[in-house]
Protein backbone atom coordinates (compact mmCIF):
# COMPACT_ATOMS: atom_id res chain seq x y z
CA UNK A 1 0.00 0.00 0.00
CA UNK A 2 1.69 3.18 -1.23
CA UNK A 3 -0.96 5.89 -1.49
CA UNK A 4 -4.35 6.33 0.22
CA UNK A 5 -6.84 9.15 0.80
CA UNK A 6 -9.29 10.24 3.47
CA UNK A 7 -12.20 12.56 2.68
CA UNK A 8 -13.47 14.60 5.62
CA UNK A 9 -11.87 16.36 8.57
CA UNK A 10 -14.02 15.33 11.55
CA UNK A 11 -13.10 13.16 14.53
CA UNK A 12 -13.63 9.87 12.72
CA UNK A 13 -11.52 11.03 9.77
CA UNK A 14 -8.75 11.97 12.22
CA UNK A 15 -8.94 8.48 13.74
CA UNK A 16 -8.74 6.84 10.32
CA UNK A 17 -5.70 8.89 9.31
CA UNK A 18 -3.93 7.97 12.54
CA UNK A 19 -4.75 4.29 12.12
CA UNK A 20 -3.63 4.21 8.49
CA UNK A 21 -0.28 5.68 9.50
CA UNK A 22 -0.03 3.15 12.33
CA UNK A 23 -0.68 0.19 10.03
CA UNK A 24 1.25 1.57 7.05
CA UNK A 25 3.91 4.01 8.35
CA UNK A 26 5.38 4.67 4.90
CA UNK A 27 2.13 5.26 3.05
CA UNK A 28 1.48 8.62 1.39
CA UNK A 29 -1.79 9.89 2.84
CA UNK A 30 -3.74 12.57 0.97
CA UNK A 31 -6.57 14.57 2.51
CA UNK A 32 -9.61 16.33 1.08
CA UNK A 33 -12.21 18.29 3.02
CA UNK A 34 -15.85 17.33 2.53
CA UNK A 35 -16.45 20.61 0.66
CA UNK A 36 -13.20 20.47 -1.30
CA UNK A 37 -12.08 23.80 0.15
CA UNK A 38 -8.45 24.86 0.30
CA UNK A 39 -6.97 24.08 3.71
CA UNK A 40 -4.60 26.48 5.39
CA UNK A 41 -4.27 24.62 8.67
CA UNK A 42 -1.94 21.68 9.18
CA UNK A 43 -3.75 18.32 9.09
CA UNK A 44 -2.38 15.62 11.37
CA UNK A 45 -1.07 12.35 9.90
CA UNK A 46 -1.27 13.62 6.32
CA UNK A 47 1.17 14.17 3.48
CA UNK A 48 -0.79 16.45 1.21
CA UNK A 49 -4.08 18.21 0.61
CA UNK A 50 -6.17 18.13 -2.57
CA UNK A 51 -9.36 19.99 -3.42
CA UNK A 52 -11.12 17.57 -5.75
CA UNK A 53 -12.00 13.92 -6.17
CA UNK A 54 -10.55 14.05 -9.68
CA UNK A 55 -7.16 15.01 -8.21
CA UNK A 56 -7.23 11.96 -5.95
CA UNK A 57 -8.14 9.68 -8.83
CA UNK A 58 -5.38 11.21 -10.96
CA UNK A 59 -2.98 10.63 -8.06
CA UNK A 60 -3.81 6.91 -8.32
CA UNK A 61 -4.68 6.38 -4.68
CA UNK A 62 -5.09 2.67 -3.89
CA UNK A 63 -7.72 3.04 -1.17
CA UNK A 64 -10.02 5.83 -0.05
CA UNK A 65 -11.97 6.32 3.17
CA UNK A 66 -15.06 8.49 2.79
CA UNK A 67 -15.64 10.10 6.19
CA UNK A 68 -17.60 13.14 5.10
CA UNK A 69 -21.14 13.86 6.41
CA UNK A 70 -23.47 11.04 5.34
CA UNK A 71 -25.59 13.06 2.85
CA UNK A 72 -22.44 13.47 0.72
CA UNK A 73 -21.33 9.83 0.75
CA UNK A 74 -22.81 8.94 -2.63
CA UNK A 75 -21.31 11.90 -4.49
CA UNK A 76 -17.95 11.31 -2.84
CA UNK A 77 -17.77 7.52 -3.20
CA UNK A 78 -19.29 6.76 -6.60
CA UNK A 79 -16.47 8.37 -8.67
CA UNK A 80 -13.92 6.19 -6.83
CA UNK A 81 -16.05 3.09 -7.34
CA UNK A 82 -16.29 3.89 -11.04
CA UNK A 83 -12.48 4.31 -11.13
CA UNK A 84 -12.02 0.89 -9.49
CA UNK A 85 -10.53 2.33 -6.28
CA UNK A 86 -11.49 0.33 -3.13
CA UNK A 87 -13.67 2.52 -0.91
CA UNK A 88 -14.46 2.30 2.80
CA UNK A 89 -17.52 4.46 3.57
CA UNK A 90 -18.17 5.59 7.12
CA UNK A 91 -21.55 4.72 8.61
CA UNK A 92 -24.32 5.25 7.74
CA UNK A 93 -23.79 4.42 4.08
CA UNK A 94 -26.05 7.35 3.10
CA UNK A 95 -29.17 9.11 4.38
CA UNK A 96 -31.51 8.12 1.52
CA UNK A 97 -32.49 4.86 -0.14
CA UNK A 98 -31.88 6.46 -3.54
CA UNK A 99 -28.25 7.28 -2.75
CA UNK A 100 -27.64 3.85 -1.22
CA UNK A 101 -29.09 2.14 -4.30
CA UNK A 102 -26.94 4.33 -6.57
CA UNK A 103 -23.81 3.20 -4.71
CA UNK A 104 -24.88 -0.45 -5.00
CA UNK A 105 -25.52 -0.10 -8.75
CA UNK A 106 -22.01 1.31 -9.20
CA UNK A 107 -20.53 -1.62 -7.27
CA UNK A 108 -22.42 -4.12 -9.41
CA UNK A 109 -21.31 -2.37 -12.59
CA UNK A 110 -17.63 -1.91 -11.75
CA UNK A 111 -16.96 -4.69 -9.21
CA UNK A 112 -15.01 -2.41 -6.87
CA UNK A 113 -14.52 -3.54 -3.24
CA UNK A 114 -16.68 -1.34 -0.97
CA UNK A 115 -17.40 -1.70 2.75
CA UNK A 116 -19.29 0.32 5.35
CA UNK A 117 -17.71 1.36 8.65
CA UNK A 118 -19.93 -0.31 11.25
CA UNK A 119 -17.05 -0.93 13.64
CA UNK A 120 -19.11 -2.37 16.52
CA UNK A 121 -19.25 -5.67 14.66
CA UNK A 122 -15.53 -5.94 15.53
CA UNK A 123 -16.10 -5.61 19.28
CA UNK A 124 -15.00 -9.01 20.69
CA UNK A 125 -18.13 -9.39 22.80
CA UNK A 126 -20.26 -8.69 19.72
CA UNK A 127 -18.58 -11.48 17.77
CA UNK A 128 -19.03 -13.88 20.69
CA UNK A 129 -22.69 -12.86 21.04
CA UNK A 130 -23.30 -13.51 17.35
CA UNK A 131 -22.06 -17.07 17.75
CA UNK A 132 -24.16 -17.65 20.89
CA UNK A 133 -27.36 -16.44 19.25
CA UNK A 134 -26.70 -18.37 16.04
CA UNK A 135 -26.16 -21.51 18.12
CA UNK A 136 -29.46 -20.95 20.00
CA UNK A 137 -27.75 -20.63 23.38
CA UNK A 138 -30.94 -19.31 25.06
CA UNK A 139 -33.41 -21.24 22.94
CA UNK A 140 -36.42 -19.61 21.35
CA UNK A 141 -35.98 -15.84 21.43
CA UNK A 142 -38.90 -13.87 22.87
CA UNK A 143 -37.73 -10.30 23.49
CA UNK A 144 -34.79 -8.03 22.82
CA UNK A 145 -34.17 -4.70 24.58
CA UNK A 146 -31.56 -2.37 23.05
CA UNK A 147 -30.63 0.96 24.62
CA UNK A 148 -28.02 3.61 24.00
CA UNK A 149 -27.87 7.05 25.58
CA UNK A 150 -25.11 9.63 25.79
CA UNK A 151 -25.26 13.38 26.43
CA UNK A 152 -24.57 15.10 23.10
CA UNK A 153 -22.73 18.15 24.54
CA UNK A 154 -20.20 15.72 26.06
CA UNK A 155 -19.36 14.03 22.74
CA UNK A 156 -17.00 16.76 21.58
CA UNK A 157 -16.47 19.10 24.58
CA UNK A 158 -14.29 21.53 22.60
CA UNK A 159 -17.09 22.25 20.11
CA UNK A 160 -20.60 23.71 20.46
CA UNK A 161 -22.83 20.67 20.03
CA UNK A 162 -25.35 22.75 18.06
CA UNK A 163 -22.75 23.19 15.31
CA UNK A 164 -21.96 19.49 15.06
CA UNK A 165 -23.04 17.06 12.35
CA UNK A 166 -25.09 15.23 14.99
CA UNK A 167 -27.31 18.28 15.55
CA UNK A 168 -27.97 19.25 11.93
CA UNK A 169 -30.50 17.52 9.72
CA UNK A 170 -28.89 18.65 6.46
CA UNK A 171 -25.65 16.92 7.53
CA UNK A 172 -27.33 13.64 8.47
CA UNK A 173 -27.78 14.42 12.16
CA UNK A 174 -30.33 13.16 14.65
CA UNK A 175 -30.33 10.09 16.89
CA UNK A 176 -31.42 7.68 14.16
CA UNK A 177 -28.48 8.27 11.83
CA UNK A 178 -25.87 9.16 14.43
CA UNK A 179 -26.68 6.11 16.57
CA UNK A 180 -27.38 3.78 13.66
CA UNK A 181 -24.82 1.29 15.00
CA UNK A 182 -27.64 -0.10 17.14
CA UNK A 183 -29.92 -0.53 14.12
CA UNK A 184 -27.09 -2.18 12.19
CA UNK A 185 -26.09 -4.70 14.83
CA UNK A 186 -29.74 -5.46 15.63
CA UNK A 187 -30.30 -6.65 12.07
CA UNK A 188 -26.87 -8.33 11.94
CA UNK A 189 -27.73 -10.35 15.04
CA UNK A 190 -31.47 -10.83 14.53
CA UNK A 191 -32.08 -10.61 10.79
CA UNK A 192 -34.39 -8.10 9.07
CA UNK A 193 -36.66 -6.20 11.45
CA UNK A 194 -40.31 -5.46 10.68
CA UNK A 195 -41.20 -2.03 12.06
CA UNK A 196 -44.36 -1.95 14.20
CA UNK A 197 -44.31 1.46 15.85
CA UNK A 198 -41.99 4.41 16.36
CA UNK A 199 -41.93 7.61 18.38
CA UNK A 200 -39.41 10.37 17.68
CA UNK A 201 -39.01 13.31 20.04
CA UNK A 202 -36.97 16.52 20.27
CA UNK A 203 -36.49 17.54 23.88
CA UNK A 204 -36.45 21.11 25.17
CA UNK A 205 -33.12 20.39 26.83
CA UNK A 206 -30.96 20.42 23.69
CA UNK A 207 -33.19 22.60 21.48
CA UNK A 208 -32.37 20.73 18.26
CA UNK A 209 -34.23 20.58 14.95
CA UNK A 210 -33.57 16.83 14.82
CA UNK A 211 -34.80 14.01 17.03
CA UNK A 212 -32.75 13.46 20.18
CA UNK A 213 -34.92 10.58 21.44
CA UNK A 214 -36.14 7.61 19.42
CA UNK A 215 -38.20 4.65 20.59
CA UNK A 216 -38.69 1.87 18.07
CA UNK A 217 -40.69 -1.36 18.27
CA UNK A 218 -40.03 -4.13 15.77
CA UNK A 219 -40.60 -7.83 15.12
CA UNK A 220 -38.02 -10.37 13.97
CA UNK A 221 -38.89 -12.95 11.33
CA UNK A 222 -39.34 -15.52 14.13
CA UNK A 223 -41.81 -13.25 15.95
CA UNK A 224 -39.57 -11.96 18.74
CA UNK A 225 -40.19 -8.36 19.83
CA UNK A 226 -37.17 -6.05 19.62
CA UNK A 227 -37.49 -2.67 21.37
CA UNK A 228 -34.79 -0.10 20.58
CA UNK A 229 -34.19 3.16 22.47
CA UNK A 230 -31.76 5.85 21.27
CA UNK A 231 -31.08 9.21 22.91
CA UNK A 232 -28.66 12.13 23.12
CA UNK A 233 -29.61 12.93 26.75
CA UNK A 234 -28.21 10.48 29.29
CA UNK A 235 -25.49 12.14 31.37
CA UNK A 236 -23.72 8.84 32.02
CA UNK A 237 -23.05 6.98 28.78
CA UNK A 238 -25.22 3.87 28.61
CA UNK A 239 -25.01 1.15 25.95
CA UNK A 240 -26.59 -2.20 26.76
CA UNK A 241 -28.94 -4.77 25.35
CA UNK A 242 -30.69 -7.91 26.61
CA UNK A 243 -31.88 -11.04 24.85
CA UNK A 244 -34.62 -13.01 26.59
CA UNK A 245 -35.21 -16.58 25.46
CA UNK A 246 -36.84 -19.83 26.52
CA UNK A 247 -33.65 -21.12 28.18
CA UNK A 248 -32.35 -17.92 29.72
CA UNK A 249 -31.20 -14.37 29.22
CA UNK A 250 -28.04 -12.81 27.79
CA UNK A 251 -27.14 -9.27 28.88
CA UNK A 252 -24.61 -7.40 26.73
CA UNK A 253 -22.79 -4.36 28.08
CA UNK A 254 -21.03 -2.77 25.12
CA UNK A 255 -19.13 -0.21 27.20
CA UNK A 256 -17.75 -2.92 29.50
CA UNK A 257 -17.34 -5.34 26.56
CA UNK A 258 -19.12 -7.99 28.64
CA UNK A 259 -21.66 -10.79 28.19
CA UNK A 260 -23.61 -12.31 31.09
CA UNK A 261 -25.81 -15.40 30.89
CA UNK A 262 -28.65 -15.94 33.37
CA UNK A 263 -30.51 -19.25 33.48
CA UNK A 264 -32.97 -20.80 35.94
CA UNK A 265 -30.09 -22.04 38.10
CA UNK A 266 -27.07 -19.86 37.47
CA UNK A 267 -25.61 -16.51 36.42
CA UNK A 268 -22.27 -16.60 34.66
CA UNK A 269 -20.01 -14.17 32.81
CA UNK A 270 -19.43 -15.52 29.31
CA UNK A 271 -17.05 -12.79 28.20
CA UNK A 272 -15.49 -9.75 29.89
CA UNK A 273 -12.69 -7.45 28.77
CA UNK A 274 -13.57 -3.99 30.11
CA UNK A 275 -10.12 -2.46 29.53
CA UNK A 276 -10.04 -3.42 25.86
CA UNK A 277 -8.92 -0.49 23.70
CA UNK A 278 -11.86 0.48 21.48
CA UNK A 279 -9.51 1.70 18.77
CA UNK A 280 -8.77 -1.97 18.13
CA UNK A 281 -12.23 -2.15 16.52
CA UNK A 282 -11.24 0.43 13.94
CA UNK A 283 -7.88 -1.20 13.28
CA UNK A 284 -9.58 -4.58 12.88
CA UNK A 285 -12.14 -3.07 10.50
CA UNK A 286 -9.42 -1.48 8.36
CA UNK A 287 -7.38 -4.69 8.33
CA UNK A 288 -10.49 -6.64 7.38
CA UNK A 289 -11.13 -4.26 4.49
CA UNK A 290 -7.59 -4.91 3.25
CA UNK A 291 -8.48 -8.62 3.30
CA UNK A 292 -11.56 -7.84 1.22
CA UNK A 293 -9.48 -5.90 -1.30
CA UNK A 294 -7.12 -8.88 -1.63
CA UNK A 295 -10.07 -11.19 -2.28
CA UNK A 296 -9.50 -13.04 0.99
CA UNK A 297 -11.99 -14.09 3.67
CA UNK A 298 -13.45 -11.10 5.52
CA UNK A 299 -16.39 -9.92 7.67
CA UNK A 300 -16.87 -6.47 6.13
CA UNK A 301 -20.33 -4.89 6.16
CA UNK A 302 -21.47 -4.59 2.56
CA UNK A 303 -23.67 -1.90 1.06
CA UNK A 304 -26.71 -4.19 0.80
CA UNK A 305 -26.57 -4.83 4.56
CA UNK A 306 -26.02 -1.16 5.33
CA UNK A 307 -28.94 -0.20 3.09
CA UNK A 308 -31.23 -2.24 5.36
CA UNK A 309 -30.44 0.29 8.08
CA UNK A 310 -31.17 3.26 5.82
CA UNK A 311 -34.45 1.64 4.75
CA UNK A 312 -35.41 0.99 8.38
CA UNK A 313 -34.67 4.61 9.34
CA UNK A 314 -36.81 5.79 6.43
CA UNK A 315 -39.71 3.63 7.64
CA UNK A 316 -39.24 4.86 11.21
CA UNK A 317 -39.43 8.49 10.10
CA UNK A 318 -42.54 7.82 8.02
CA UNK A 319 -44.20 5.94 10.88
CA UNK A 320 -43.36 8.69 13.37
CA UNK A 321 -44.87 11.32 11.03
CA UNK A 322 -48.09 9.32 10.78
CA UNK A 323 -48.22 9.01 14.57
CA UNK A 324 -47.93 12.79 14.97
CA UNK A 325 -50.77 13.30 12.48
CA UNK A 326 -53.19 11.09 14.40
Amino acid sequence: MNKVAVIGLGNIATRHRRNIKFLFPNVELLVMSASGRTLNEKISDSDGVVTSIEALIDAEVELVIVASPAPFHAQHSIPFIEAGIPTLIEKPVTTTNEDANAIQRAIELYGTPVAIGYCLRYLPSAQRLKILLDEGKIGTLYNVHIEIGQYLPDWRPSKDYRDSVSANENLGGGALFELSHELDYAQWLLGPLDLQYAILRSSDELDLDVEDIADIFTLTESGAVAAIHLDFLQRQAHRKCSFIGKEGRIDWDLIQNQLTLTTATNTSVLYSEPLWDKNQMYLAMLTDFIQMIKGQSHRCTNVIEATLTVALIDKIKQQACKNREI
